[in-house]
């Protein structure tokens, strides 16, 4: 027997005092969903998860690039690549494999390298042009500061070269594996960075990325 000043509810599997019963059809939203049995409030939490999950799936998938998007995106990264490409003369020189990829490319590179202020006019272009322009969308604007980036980074191993004018010993040897290292940093960002664009990614490079994102809005 329950006692006189309580309500059985069997339904619910406990009973309720008047006081109770009270606040479960007069209270707030919340002091009711208390008084719900445990089946009931699980229920309530796989809805809200589910709605949850469908808002972050929606909000995520506008992030997507278009064609035309990842085009322009994969061409970017060719940029510090062409302008870097004297550092692999000695590498190049030893391997084979490397002569024959980067054979389909030297027409574009002698282009590249036939008047001398090519590459500043590539540079202001991408960063004032793409980057600061927001007719573009983000995706090519990131992936456009992340190529302008890596062709600052190459004035440090320039000035290095510059300053210790060394012709042979062990200094010949360090600057030959330095330019060999800057080389292959960069071909690895052209073939990493292109080919992610081309899928639809963003490509992430080390370093370089933190610096495109404080850049780019």
């Amino acid at each position: 027997m329950a006692p006189a000043n309580t309500i059985s509810s069997p339904a619910a599997g406990f009973t309720l005092s008047p006081y109770q019963r009270t606040l479960s059809l007069h209270s707030t939203p919340f002091i009711s969903l208390v008084l719900k049995t445990p089946s009931q409030i699980q229920l309530k939490s796989g809805k809200n998860r589910r709605r949850t999950t469908i808002i972050v799936a929606k909000s995520t998938g506008n992030d997507s690039a278009d064609g035309p998007d990842r085009l322009i995106s994969a061409l970017c990264y060719f940029y510090p690549f062409f302008d870097g490409i004297q550092y692999g003369k000695h590498i190049i020189t030893q391997f084979s494999f490397i002569q024959t990829l980067i054979q389909p490319l030297v027409p574009a590179i002698r282009v590249f390298k036939s008047f001398p202020f090519n590459g500043t006019l590539v540079f202001l272009t991408l960063y004032f042009g793409v980057v600061r322009n927001p007719n573009f969308s983000r995706y090519v604007r990131f992936n456009a500061m992340q190529a302008v980036v890596l062709d600052v980074l190459l004035i440090f191993p320039d000035l290095l070269e510059r300053g210790s004018d060394l012709k042979d010993g062990v200094g010949f040897d360090l600057i030959m594996s330095l330019d060999s290292t800057v080389f292959l940093f960069m071909l690895v960002c052209l073939i990493y960075g292109s080919s992610c664009c081309c899928l639809g990614m963003v490509p992430r490079l080390p370093i370089v990325a933190d610096a495109a994102d404080r850049q780019v809005m």
